[in-house]
């Protein structure tokens, strides 16, 4: 049955003709079975295949599989139970999964290695720096065309740091060499990470540069030496053609009892490409595969190649300006937090007297008019049922009181319990200067602490 929304089969074969079997789905999907397996099943007749091809993996959360089609191999014996189906490492399962064939695929971002200035000639490698981080494995691919079909090329990476490599160094996790031979029939040089390397790992610079004639020799024409020695060199070459980029990333991922993606025990293969991708699987059940165009590289080389002062006046100065306007604010900042802090806290009356054992706790609001605060001296006198204190002053010694908006907090201590408060009763000298004579009191709150 074959769909717009989904592909389902359903032939029955005998055990033996399982093996090396090629299942054919739609979109080129397909399942390579191998000879060698383990199948737990009694029977030794018959077996059905049901195979199927959704047009989505819309199960999970994962985006990576957002653009590829979803597909699946059971095996079911002869009373309609599916049958455990086991490959071996060393033999897999080769599956290919197809992606949305609307997906659009970005064009090559071109590299101009071959500029004039001469900062930038004269490399020994052209660095490119890209972020890998994902929450599941994933392979990296390259594709690199040159605009000059006879040049051949040494790539170096590394993860997490720059590669480096010369006579005294070899800082490198890989590297192989593009020679003209290795060219497609699109004339793009493809290379590929798989997905055991990556794990654990957040970015990955790779580094190109060419080689000359004399290591095209030695190197590319001679067969002996391909892919078996390195070519080092310390003299730095310049690039005498540009060359375009494009990288993606890919995963192999199944679905497990909970609906989830996974990827532990499959490998992406070295087929895969921007519509297609193979996994290496041992076992049989609902496969994805995963698929991101990455954004142009950060070409390091040329980063740090114009990195001075007088081709980037306008950046720096940017860059300075706003520094130390981000300076200057955090230290006003930090002041006014301070001067806040100040603000906080309860102050007891310096007038308290140590014998005094009863305390309230005394609130003074300052209103937010224009001029409400005061610098005068305030006085009050608190009466309740049992008793009145005596004239008392409000004051602090380590901060300004009573200014406008503030809310000030102070502690009396009075001999023995007032009883119930009947009034309090507050006035201020008007000894402040000009508007800080004056004072606008918003409100007052009493608190007995005792009770």
């Amino acid at each position: 049955m074959n769909t717009s929304q989904s592909f389902v089969s359903l032939e029955t074969i005998s055990i033996a003709s399982l093996k090396d079997r090629l299942v054919k789905q739609v979109e080129n999907a397909q399942f390579s079975i191998p000879s060698d397996f383990v199948l737990n099943t009694t029977s030794n007749s018959s077996i059905s295949l049901r195979s199927r091809v959704d047009p989505l993996a819309s199960f999970g959360n994962f985006q990576n599989t957002n653009l590829s089609r979803s597909i699946s191999l059971s095996i079911i014996d002869q009373n309609g139970n599916e049958v455990s189906f086991q490959a071996h490492q060393n033999n897999p399962i080769k599956l290919i999964i197809p992606r949305d064939p609307n997906v659009l695929i970005p064009s090559m971002y071109l590299q101009n290695v071959t500029t004039t200035n001469p900062t930038i000639n004269n490399l020994l490698f052209n660095y490119h720096y890209i972020n890998i981080t994902s929450s599941l494995p994933i392979s990296v691919h390259f594709e690199i065309h040159s605009l000059n079909t006879n040049l051949a090329y040494l790539f170096i990476y590394k993860f997490d740091q720059t590669p480096q490599l010369n006579s005294s160094i070899n800082l490198i996790d890989g590297w192989t060499m593009f020679c003209p031979f290795n060219l497609t029939n699109d004339d793009t040089y493809r290379y590929f990470i798989n997905n055991q390397q990556t794990p654990g790992h957040q970015s990955l610079i790779f580094g190109i540069r060419e080689l000359n004639l004399t290591e095209i020799n030695n190197y590319c024409l001679n067969s002996s030496s391909i892919n078996t020695s390195l070519p080092i060199t310390d003299e730095p070459y310049d690039f005498t053609s540009n060359y375009e980029l494009r990288l993606y990333t890919s995963g192999c991922y199944y679905l497990d009892d909970n609906n989830n993606w996974r990827s532990d025990g499959l490998i992406v293969g070295s087929l895969t490409n921007l519509y297609e991708t193979e996994c290496l699987s041992t076992h049989l059940t609902t496969f994805a595969g995963g698929f991101i165009v990455l954004p142009a590289p950060i070409n390091w080389s040329y980063v740090f190649a114009n990195a001075d002062f007088m081709k980037n006046k306008t950046v720096y100065l940017t860059m300075i300006f706003t520094s130390i306007i981000y300076i200057i604010l955090m230290i006003y900042a930090r002041f006014k937090d301070k001067k806040d802090f100040e603000k906080l806290g309860v102050t007891p009356l310096v007038d308290n007297n140590k014998s005094d054992h009863y305390y309230y706790q005394i609130l003074v609001f300052t209103g937010q008019r224009t001029n409400a605060g005061t610098d005068s001296k305030v006085y009050f006198v608190l009466s309740g049922d049992n008793d009145q204190t005596q004239i008392r002053l409000f004051s602090d010694p380590h901060r300004k009181i009573f200014q406008r908006g503030g809310i000030n907090s102070f502690i009396i201590a009075v001999p023995k319990s007032l009883g119930l408060l009947n009034y309090i009763r507050i006035w201020h000298d008007n000894t402040g200067e000009g508007s800080s004579a004056s004072w606008f009191l918003k409100y007052i709150i009493v608190r007995d602490l005792q009770t």
